[in-house]
């Protein structure tokens, strides 16, 4: 008996423990998608309204739309982790017509602001069930956040080429 009631408070503790390892991660990927927003804005102030519409070579994104673009994936991407709907179809960003810095700051921040509370509504224990992402992969609510935050970083780090471009500085490194 004495060893069943042991072996009963391991598991317990192990239960406890992994939640709140769990529940630490999840307020980790809280953290970091704060980051990328504030960093991201940092991107968008730093390249002058004339840049928004720069395209390094004729057949590549303009700069508004690579933000455009980003804001797409982080809807698609959150919605489908979090079963949250998401206000736009796929792709329907990028094609916006008022590509002024000013609307296409607040179009991507507000898709931050998405993120962020989509993650937020997700229990701790659902971020380890399988989904199916895009109705072709499937992995984690957590790989899909996960996902998300590599494709955002992707694009955001390719804007550096262009804000370079338009004669600005872009943002210092922000990893912390």
């Amino acid at each position: 008996m004495k060893l069943q009631k042991l072996l009963s408070m391991i598991c317990l503790f192990l239960a406890i423990s992994s939640l709140a390892n769990a529940q630490t991660s999840k307020d980790e990927m809280i953290k970091e998608w704060e980051r990328a927003k504030t960093y991201t804005k940092e991107y968008l102030d730093a390249m002058p309204e004339s840049g928004y519409a720069l395209k390094p070579t004729p057949e590549m994104r303009s700069f508004a739309e690579q933000m455009l673009h980003l804001t797409d994936g982080n809807y698609g991407f959150a919605a489908a982790a979090s079963g949250e709907k998401s206000t736009f179809a796929p792709g329907e960003l990028e094609k916006t017509t008022d590509k002024s810095k000013a609307n296409v700051s607040k179009i991507v921040l507000d898709g931050y602001d998405f993120v962020i509370n989509s993650l937020k509504k997700v229990p701790v224990d659902k971020m380890g069930e399988t989904i199916k992402l895009f109705n072709r992969f499937e992995m984690t609510r957590g790989s899909a956040f996960a996902k998300c935050f590599e494709h955002q970083t992707h694009h955001r780090g390719q804007t550096t080429v262009y804000i370079r471009l338009a004669g600005a500085k872009p943002p210092q490194e922000k990893l912390f």
